[in-house]
Order: C-alpha cells, then structure tokens, then sequence
C-alpha cells in the first residue's frame, strides 16, 4: 500500500497566499535579492531544517532536510529575482518598487518551495534528504552558474534536480513535461563598431560605421533557422533588440555604433554554431568597412534538457495525483538557467500552467495565480514521495 503524502491545510494556503502577494509588493532584481533572501531566511527557520546556508551565489538561500536513512538527495528549486518592468495593476498587493515587479511569477515559485518548507519541517523524507533551494538572478543567467561554482554548494550537490515554471497559455493546472530539451539556450551579443567621427559637412573624412550596420541587421537576423523548436533539433534565432549609430546631432557624421542581437538556439551544440557564424559575419563586415570590431556576451544560458529518469519520476508523481500532462509546449523558445544543475544532477523541469487567458510572463499586468500554490506544492510532494518517502505522517 502506497504511503499517503503530506498535504497543506486550509490555514497553510491562506498564510502562503499572504506570503506569496507580500514578496510580490517587495520585488528586487537579479544580484539584488537581499530584502527578499532575508524573508526567505525566516520562513524557512520556522520549519526547523538541519542546516540552512545563505549567500549561495550570491543572495541565494538553501535549507536541508535530512531523512533518518541514507539515500540520494533531491533538489527543488525556485528563483528570487523578479523584474525591471513597472508594473500596471490595480491589485492591492501590487509592486510597491518604481520600475520593478514579479512578472514571472518567481513569487510564486518561492511560495511553493515554502510550502514544502513546512510539510518537510512536519514530515522529514524517509530516506536521504531534500534541499530546498532558493537561487538568485534567474533572469540574467547568471545565478545558477555562481550557485554551483560556489564551494557551499558541494555540500549541496543532489542526485536529483526538479523545478516547475509557471506558464500561461496552458490550462490552469495542467502540466508540461517532455524528455530531453526544455528551455532553449540564448545569449545577448553586444557589437561594437568603431571608425572614425566627422564633420557632417565632410563625411568623407571619417569612417561611418552606418553602412556595417545596416547590413548586419537583415544578415544577423537571416542566421536563424526554423520556426519551431518542437521537432527540430537545428532551430535557431537571432534577434535584433537594438541599435544606436553615432550621437544625436546634426553636425556630426558617426564614428561608432552599437548592436544588441539576442542569440537562441534548441541545443548547446547549435548555439557554438550560431555563435561562430555571428562573429565571422561581423568580423568579415567591419573590416570590409574599415572599422574596429568587439563583442562582448551577456545574460548567457545554456539548454535546459530534462533526463529521463528524472521525468520519469515526475511523471509517476503526477499520475499518482492525478494530474494531467504531456509535451504541451516544450520545448520553449524562452530561456531558463535551470540546465546547470543538469550537469551534474538528473534533472526534470516541469510547466504548470497558469490559464489559457492569464496575462504572458513579463507582461506588465502579469500576477500569479494563488491557486496554483496547493498543486505546485502537491506535486513537488509527490516527487520527494516517489524518491525518497516521508517519515511519521
């Protein structure tokens, strides 16, 4: 007979759903989720846990909860981060930060992993242990990669790695969950091209940077292959975000310019690729003209893939809850740092989704849903269930 798995009550969902609107009202950005961390902190002191470690990566916070059993270990993860976007809302528990808002829902990614902070605290795992992680700067790319560059985390590493994004488009509480890529990987490219100014009465005395640039842009763009990434495997885009050429005046004909390109592709393979034939592209077109060339990278992201045995447990979970899911719209084309636990881990992120008329992530009137905090929970329940067991329901 299979073991009954801990369950929230009626008071745990209101005091969550509390929680959850008050991060929302205190948003921080990537690398600088102090407030947010410490808030994290208390929560999770509450529950009791055999270690807490802090400052993971950055702000991140990590508690551990240990079963009375060896056994393997099991991550869960959420992220701390919200965005630079104002939000437009009219909800009581709107963003209080000029500029700055939960458009993503890591608010509510929190609050399911708070959720499982007090079933834990009430009902260790059987055997092993369970890390609840709380990681910083999600958005930009660069958090999960300081997380397991950080030596803290050796005493971390799980065998097991699991996080579930919310996602609208998809029907309230259905998930996604696929083998293999989830999340596409990206990069932002930043071009510099640098000539020579001029008087704009004798533009043939410098070296504009103009006619580079505007060749570049249809020809960044054209790298780009397929439409979809579902089903095949060679998809990649580039993205023109923006464009500056020279200075805003009129005496003046440009000696530098700048281009943002956005680089996507469905696999790591693919990006080296894409990677490669951007930068010659660029190369090729500045010395053409006669001008410097730099690139630099940012907010870089490798695939999410999702192992199959890892999915197979989530798919056990989710069964036993009686939960639909399939494929649904994985692989995405957005972004995810979740993949660098993969390199060491077996790793399954899942989509839950969030209605089929939910405002999109990073939508300024975008909030998360609260009823998707008693699934959320339930599942991630029902993975430490089939992985490890609870102890003394």
């Amino acid at each position: 007979m299979r073991q009954d798995l801990p369950r929230l009550s009626n008071s745990d969902i209101a005091e969550l759903t509390d929680w959850r609107r008050e991060l929302h009202r205190f948003p921080e950005v990537s690398g600088q989720e102090r407030e947010t961390a410490t808030r994290v902190e208390t929560v999770l002191h509450a529950t009791g846990p055999d270690r807490i470690v802090t400052g993971l990566g950055g702000h991140g916070v990590a508690a551990l909860y240990d079963g009375a059993l060896p056994g393997p270990r099991v991550l869960l993860r959420c992220e701390l981060d919200a965005l630079p976007i104002e939000e437009r809302s009219d909800v009581p528990h709107r963003s209080t930060v000029a500029g700055t808002g939960h458009l993503c829902g890591h608010d509510g990614h929190m609050t399911m992993i708070a959720a499982m902070a007090r079933l834990l605290g009430r009902s260790r795992p059987a055997r092993g242990s369970v890390v609840l992680l709380f990681q910083p700067a999600e958005e930009d790319g660069s958090g999960a990669a300081k997380v397991v560059e950080d030596p803290a985390f050796a005493g971390l590493q799980p065998d097991f790695s699991f996080a579930i994004h919310n996602m609208p488009g998809m029907p309230l509480g259905e998930v996604a969950l696929a083998e293999g890529p989830s999340a596409c990987a990206s990069r932002g490219m930043r071009i510099t091209l640098t000539g020579k100014t001029a008087h704009a009465s004798q533009p043939e005395t410098g070296i504009s940077p103009m006619t580079a640039l505007a060749q570049l842009m249809p020809a960044l763009t054209a790298l780009g292959q397929g439409d979809d990434p579902l089903g095949d495997p060679d998809f990649a885009l580039a993205t023109v975000t923006h464009a500056r050429l020279g200075e805003p005046a009129f005496g003046i004909a440009p000696g530098e310019a700048d281009l943002f390109v956005t680089l996507r592709s469905l696999t790591d393979a693919r990006m080296e690729r894409l990677v490669k034939d951007a930068e010659t592209l660029v190369h090729q077109e500045a010395r053409t003209a006669g001008l410097e060339s730099q690139i630099t990278y940012e907010d870089v992201f490798t695939t999410t893939a999702s192992d199959p045995e890892a999915v197979a447990i989530a798919a056990r979970a989710l069964d036993r809850l009686g939960l639909p899911h399939g494929r649904g719209p994985l692989p995405m084309r957005p972004s995810e740092d979740f993949g660098r636990f993969g390199e060491k881990s077996a790793l399954a992120f899942l989509l839950l989704g969030s209605g089929e008329d939910h405002p999109a992530l990073h939508n300024p009137d975008y909030d998360f849903p609260d009823a998707l905090i008693p699934p959320g929970a339930a599942i991630f329940a029902a993975i430490i269930g089939e992985v490890l067991g609870f102890s003394s329901l």
